[in-house]
């Protein structure tokens, strides 16, 4: 046995999960593609956790039967409707089909977001030769009009809304980047 088998062999999990974020999920062959399946594989992960979640929250408040005249806040029962839909079906069998459909379709959006985000702004400093607000701008106006386009009724005015938004937030985040 030459050392580099015994190397692997002696590697325990704690030095796997340590270098996890230094050598990436990936290995394309382009640092473009690998950040943009990264950011799409762990910001799904993260949509598909949080829709499990609400959708958990909500079952258990309603099997408490608290409604919103029984103190639950208003912005609260708002997210209501943002639920998992279909998930009251006739049987379990096609309230579970509802729950992985609308979760895979979170999931993408959060994964669609992360990954058209990281690339664009990845592809910009490399055009550009700098990481700056304006970069941060123009990913989040575009990433924010593109996961506009997701919903299945979006409107003229909803894109352009999302894309400001988008583009506000990333803005705030990269100005803010060194103060926190």
């Amino acid at each position: 046995m030459n050392s580099s088998n015994s190397n692997l062999e002696t590697r325990s999990l704690l030095d796997e999960l340590s270098t996890f974020n230094k050598g990436g999920l990936f290995d394309f062959g382009h640092p473009l593609v690998n950040r943009i399946a990264e950011s799409f594989v762990k910001a799904a992960g993260i949509g598909a956790v949080q829709a499990v979640s609400r959708e958990a929250y909500f079952t258990a408040i309603e099997g408490t039967g608290i409604d919103n005249a029984g103190g639950m806040p208003p912005e609260i029962s708002a997210t209501k409707k943002n639920r998992l839909h279909g998930l009251r079906g006739e049987t379990s069998g096609k309230s579970i089909e509802a729950m992985v459909k609308n979760t895979g379709k979170e999931s993408f959006q959060w994964g669609l977001a992360a990954g058209l985000y990281s690339g664009l702004t990845y592809g910009m400093k490399e055009a550009r030769g700098t990481h700056d607000w304006k970069n941060s701008a123009v990913a989040g106006a575009i990433t924010g009009a593109t996961l506009a386009l997701t919903q299945d009724d979006s409107s003229h005015e909803q894109i352009v809304q999302c894309a400001i938004t988008g583009a506000a937030i990333s803005t705030a985040a990269n100005l803010l980047r060194g103060i926190f």
